[in-house]
């Protein structure tokens, strides 16, 4: 008896599908993304099936396999994803302590009375130089000359309203 035919009576094709697909679908599990993977995956798993199931029975049969070992393999991934090597490179550890606090504005009440000089004409809108600082300014509507002393009246949220200085 030869080997050609001990495996002459299975089906390769499909079955490699199978395992192609369950291949592609478990490294997606390990590396989510853009889903190349799984997608392939889950073509080879619905060739396979449908080249190898000769009857509707056979089909449910494999899926449930299917799915178990599938299941099996997202339960390691899930566990090594919190508590094994994976949660290395998927979780973050560090956390921010209650005692540093953040504003996304900060307070610039400091500038008020501060004086500069216009970088740009204000028309209202513009740059002035406070001490080094540069800031984007805005006049009270009225024109102001490039080079211009200026005086930091108000703050407004993050809006700086100038007026010019008056000798």
């Amino acid at each position: 008896m030869d080997i050609v035919t001990v495996f002459s009576g299975i089906n390769w094709i499909p079955l490699l599908l199978i395992i192609g697909g369950l291949v592609f679908v478990i490294i997606e599990m390990f590396n989510p993304g853009f889903g190349a993977p799984g997608i392939i995956g889950a073509i080879l798993l619905v060739a396979g099936i449908v080249l190898y199931a000769q009857t509707l029975l056979q089909a449910l049969i494999l899926i449930v396999i299917i799915l178990a070992i599938l299941g099996a393999a997202l339960t390691l991934i899930l566990q090594s994803a919190s508590k094994g090597r994976l949660s290395k490179h998927l979780v973050l550890n560090d956390s921010i302590d209650d005692d540093i606090k953040f504003s996304g504005v900060d307070d610039l009440n400091y500038f008020i009375g501060s004086e500069g000089i216009a970088i740009t004409a204000l028309r209202p809108s513009g740059t002035a130089d406070f001490n080094g600082v540069r800031l984007d300014v805005v006049s009270e509507g009225e024109f102001i000359k490039k080079g211009t002393a200026v005086i930091i009246d108000r703050i407004e949220g993050l809006r700086i309203v100038v007026k010019q200085k008056l000798s």
